[in-house]
Formats: structure tokens, C-alpha cells, sequence
């Protein structure tokens, strides 16, 4: 530091100089040969990365200390729900049988959550299923389209799982038929179930 002083003469409204003067002083920061330096980010090197990698440490290997640390695993988790309930086989009642065709929605959120050093994960979906089958209507075999509404469900929350069945295509079908056709379709409801119970375990091990 130096420090500099400087004298001001004032003068006077009615002219002349005074006698009065005032002073200050200031700091100029000089630089010096042992100030500190400023920190340089480091690359970590291969065996930073594979020493990091192999510790107990779970997250991302710059989240050391294992705190708040969220993932968005949404692309991942859409497209698994949509393989598992895509490879479902056909279901066969009484007088019919139907199968899925399509994962015609499947909208909502998936994520992995290192809190503490502890791995946390979740979900929130909706999804819509299109339906297909055959039913012996009047001794004939009548095609029938259909969909399955499953409302929002959550991690952890599979036991209260519900769905809604709508007949897309009800040309030819008494009040009896639409009955039996939509009590046959609920049948799906557990298979449903035990793939998105398959899902979430597969999520629970990322």
C-alpha cells in the first residue's frame, strides 16, 4: 500500500485566498510478489476419473461430497414402459381374446435423486393404450378396437393402479355385448401392473 497526502487551498466568496486548508489521504493497492494467485480449474486425469468411479461415492464424480444432485431419466423411462407394455402377450377370455397394439401416450416425468450420498428415485405417468381383439358376437367373429385410459400413477403407488376401458368401435354390439367386452378388457389390469412393477424395479437399480 502507499499512501499519498494531498494539501487543497480554498478559496474564499469574496475573493483572495485563505488561510484554511484541508487535507486527505488515500490507499493505492500495489501488486505484490507474494499475493495469492487465483485459483485454475483442473482436468481431471484418467486415473482421477477411475480412482473417483470406483469409490462409494454415488452421483456425478464433481458431486464429491454427495449432496443435492438430480438426473432427468425421462427419456429412458418412456421408452422402457413402452418396450415392457409392447411385449405383453394376448390375453384369451371366453368368448374372445385382445391384445395391445399400441402405447399410444405415454407422458409424464422419471428422475434420480443423490441426496446425501443416498440414491432416491420417481416417476409420475399417464398412459393410453390401444387395444385390439376379436369377440364371438351371434356366432360370429366381430373385430373390436378399444382403449385403456390408466390415470396418473406414481412410484410406490402400483397397488391402487386403476384403468379406464372405452370401446372405440361399437357398430354391431348390444348393451349386453359392450358389457361383457369392457369387463373382458379390465382383465388387463394386472398384467398391466406386474410390467410397470418390472419397470420400476429396473428403475430402483440404476
Amino acid at each position: 500500500m502507499v499512501e499519498v497526502e494531498n494539501e487543497k487551498k480554498t478559496v474564499e466568496a469574496g475573493g483572495g485566498e485563505g488561510g484554511t486548508t484541508s487535507s486527505y489521504r488515500y490507499w493505492v493497492r500495489e501488486a505484490t510478489a507474494d499475493a495469492a494467485p487465483l485459483p485454475v480449474p483442473k482436468k481431471l486425469s484418467a486415473q482421477e476419473l477411475l480412482s473417483s468411479s470406483s469409490s462409494n461415492n454415488l452421483g456425478s464424480v464433481w458431486n464429491r461430497a454427495g449432496t443435492w444432485e438430480e438426473k432427468n431419466l425421462n427419456n429412458w423411462a418412456t421408452g422402457r414402459i413402452k418396450d415392457l407394455l409392447g411385449s405383453m402377450d394376448s390375453l384369451a377370455f371366453s368368448e374372445g381374446k385382445a391384445q395391445i397394439a399400441e402405447v399410444s401416450r405415454c407422458s409424464g416425468d422419471a428422475f434420480l435423486v443423490t441426496v446425501r450420498n443416498k440414491k432416491r428415485v420417481g416417476y409420475n405417468y399417464e398412459l393410453t393404450l390401444k387395444v385390439e381383439g376379436e369377440w364371438t358376437i351371434q356366432e360370429e367373429n366381430k373385430k373390436v378396437k378399444s382403449s385403456i385410459e390408466i390415470p396418473e400413477f406414481s412410484f410406490g403407488e402400483l397397488d391402487d393402479l386403476q384403468m379406464q376401458v372405452r370401446l372405440t368401435d361399437e357398430k354391431g354390439l348390444s348393451q349386453q355385448d359392450k358389457v361383457r367386452i369392457t369387463e373382458d378388457l379390465k382383465l388387463f389390469l394386472q398384467p398391466v401392473r406386474e410390467k410397470l412393477l418390472q419397470f420400476e424395479q429396473e428403475l430402483k437399480d440404476r
